[in-house]
């Protein structure tokens, strides 16, 4: 186990106070993760001393910059236990991967009436896309409930495999808002069973557990690199050769190509095939640097104590009178508390919370059908990461207790 208050003196913007002396209680990682020094350092290097297109130079700092970035996938693929390189792919965010999914595998293998099964639990990212398909070539999809108690209905699962077959499965490895982690390994098994191809949006489970593609054999995962202590700007798709290799391109343009003739083109090889124009190279840099900050901590040791704090934090929160918790109160869950306070609206609640330094996110949290699934507009929602402590729940608690000296 390591040490969060040694930890925090990584992070320089943790260590801004506000007007009452304390420091920041910055408790919204699951909107994005704040940055170690070292990661904040690998931009700033790479703009002072090697700042140069990746791929096409042939001196010292072109050169360097592409190891860096190449290095980089190398830490990806070691971290998701990818089997090679080449199934991981660079996009800006979870979101265009979720995209690029969508675009290129489901626009060549997906026709009018086949079904896309989702999870009434979604970010937008994973709901929109298929929407968008669904509206441009037909295809159907359908949902598999969340129970009362914030869990998946693993009967009405089974059910939806038999009677829609669908083709493909996309489902969170990890709630936004409930923090409710479903069983992706069994999961998988069931879809591949049924002839379907399996998609993980990992946005949060990725950053928050230790996550190993080829066990849970999936075919599609998706992340984003500001979530997990890494820049903004940055995600990454891992796909089984396979299918990549069987997929046309998402965008056209410079690096994507093999060779490019008047009126005809070939594809580069992968992961290049997906990856076209210049990339964000500063990003990818420093998305290295937050691959070995979180290697240093050890994933195992990272979801240990988020677990510890997120049992304190409902133990506690269960306290405070008027509060209701959306999710497992209990169990293998992460570390996404949403709640209400059936006094006040949840951004009135994060606003009087920010106001004291408490920094939590308030709102639908780009899950719109789920609150409408537990009818509440909104929740207010923390969300913890390797930075906080004991102190941060209790500094939580004494905001929401003024809140409710305020109106309850």
């Amino acid at each position: 186990m390591f040490n969060s208050s040694e930890i925090i003196k990584d992070f320089p913007i943790l260590q801004q106070t506000g007007p009452d002396g304390k420091r920041i209680c910055y408790i919204d990682s699951g909107a994005t993760s704040q940055k170690p020094l070292s990661v904040i350092n690998a931009v700033s290097e790479y703009y002072s001393e090697y700042n140069a297109n990746v791929h096409r130079g042939i001196y010292a700092i072109s050169e360097r910059a592409t190891e860096a970035t190449e290095t980089t996938r190398k830490k990806i693929r070691d971290f998701i236990h990818a089997k090679s390189v080449s199934e991981v792919i660079f996009t800006r965010n979870a979101t265009e991967a979720i995209n690029l999914v969508a675009r290129s595998w489901g626009e060549t293998n997906l026709k009018q009436g086949d079904t896309v099964l989702l999870s009434q639990m979604e970010h937008h990212s994973n709901l929109v896309p298929w929407y968008m398909l669904a509206e441009k070539i037909g295809i159907k999809v359908e949902f598999i409930p969340v129970t009362d108690d914030f869990q998946l209905d693993m009967d009405a699962w089974r059910d939806l495999l038999k009677r829609c077959a669908p083709k493909l499965v996309s489902v969170t490895g990890m709630s936004n808002v409930l923090g409710t982690i479903p069983d992706i390994r069994e999961m998988v098994r069931d879809a591949h069973a049924a002839g379907a191809l399996f998609l993980v949006d990992g946005a949060q489970s990725v950053p928050h557990m230790p996550v190993d593609v080829q066990d849970l054999d999936v075919d599609f995962m998706v992340f984003s690199a500001h979530k997990m202590l890494g820049p903004t700007g940055l995600g990454a798709l891992y796909g089984k050769k396979e299918l990549l290799n069987a997929m046309p391109p998402f965008l056209g343009g410079g690096d994507m190509i093999g060779k490019v003739h008047f009126g005809s083109f070939t594809c580069n090889e992968l992961p290049y095939k997906f990856e076209a124009g210049t990339p964000s190279i500063a990003e990818e840099v420093s998305f290295g640097a937050a691959i070995d900050y979180l290697n240093g901590l050890g994933m195992e040791n990272v979801f240990a104590h988020e677990k510890m704090l997120t049992e304190l934090a409902i133990d506690r929160l269960s306290e405070i009178p008027g509060l209701k918790i959306f999710g497992p109160k209990e169990g293998n869950r992460g570390s996404a508390v949403s709640f209400t306070l059936d006094y006040v609206h949840p951004h009135d609640t994060a606003d009087i919370l920010g106001s004291r330094n408490v920094c939590v996110r308030a709102g639908h949290h780009c899950a719109m059908p789920l609150h409408e699934r537990f009818n509440v507009p909104a929740t207010t929602r923390a969300s913890f990461y390797i930075y906080n402590t004991e102190e941060d729940i209790e500094r939580l608690c004494e905001a929401l207790m003024y809140v409710y000296r305020l109106f309850g």
